[in-house]
């Protein structure tokens, strides 16, 4: 089983239509418990493609590491 997050960036549509990225990170704790850190980020996307070209070019993201559920 592996130990990182599977997808750990979120792409979401706000009220305004605008697409946002929150980038997550997991940790474990003594007990192997994952606690997990969500940071959004503050610019917004027209689309999804541009919020996953700005994650590749910024956190050097990989495809199938991006969800939006």
């Amino acid at each position: 089983m592996s130990r990182e997050t599977s997808h750990p960036f979120l792409i979401n549509k706000d009220a305004d239509g605008h697409f946002r990225l929150t980038v997550r990170e997991t940790r474990y704790n003594s007990q192997g418990y994952p606690l997990v850190s969500a940071h959004l980020q503050d610019e917004c996307f027209r689309t999804a493609t541009l919020a996953r070209a700005f994650a590749k070019e910024n956190f050097k993201a990989e495809a199938g590491q991006f969800t939006t559920k």
